[in-house]
């Protein structure tokens, strides 16, 4: 089985994250996992305009790229319902597997955003699968992408934000950007509750499929 993962944006140090945040989940026999990155897309999706200009190139390589299942790797879950409908193959949100996730778990949530735009799309989601009530709070760190992606740069304010969730009454906390994946340990470890990891979250739902 061949599970493609869409980094929907063109950062390939994002791609490189994603394919390490996946690397637990691959074994002898199991699905193989590979990681495509958009390079026509934007270098991150911090807005709506990055959002919707992703959605048709995305959906161009679904066409041409053929697997048994494939993951879009944006906490914004871009283009979801036209990927959808691109193919007869499953489709899956990191965003929206990671919240199927949260509330397996949990019975509230909290979000780490990028940017206070990633808000209204995470917001959008929620409404769809109607788990907008399960969400303690979400923060926004308002960086950007490659402050993420420096092991160190943005540590200190996850862990703030992650404290933030918690005192909020967050029982389990989502990473809301691929770009966070490696500081996943060093916050779950620091707020004492579950932090999910999306691209995971997505890749082991995969595995079931």
């Amino acid at each position: 089985m061949r599970i493609l993962i869409i980094n929907p944006n063109c950062s390939e140090a994002c791609s490189a994250g994603i394919d390490a945040a996946v690397a637990p989940l691959r074994f002898p026999g199991g699905p193989i996992f590979e990681v495509a990155t958009l390079r026509e897309g934007p270098p991150a999706i911090y807005d709506w305009r990055d959002w919707h200009a992703a959605v048709a190139p995305m959906c161009r390589l679904i066409e041409r790229e053929t697997a048994d299942a494939y993951i879009i790797a944006c906490a914004s879950d871009p283009g979801i319902e036209a990927a959808r409908a691109t193919t007869t193959r499953p489709v899956l949100g990191v965003f929206r597997s990671a919240v199927a996730t949260a509330v397996a778990r949990a019975e509230r949530f909290g979000v780490i955003a990028i940017v206070e735009a990633s808000k209204a799309r995470h917001m959008l989601a929620l409404r769809a699968m109607g788990l907008q009530d399960r969400l303690a709070a979400e923060v926004a760190l308002n960086v950007t992408m490659d402050t993420l992606l420096d092991p160190n740069a943005a540590r200190a304010r996850m862990l703030t934000a992650g404290h933030e969730l918690v005192a909020a009454g967050a029982q389990a906390v989502i990473l809301g950007c691929t770009g966070m994946a490696h500081h996943r340990h060093a916050i779950e470890d620091a707020i004492g509750v579950p932090v999910i990891e999306p691209c995971q979250a997505a890749a082991a739902l995969a595995i079931t499929l």
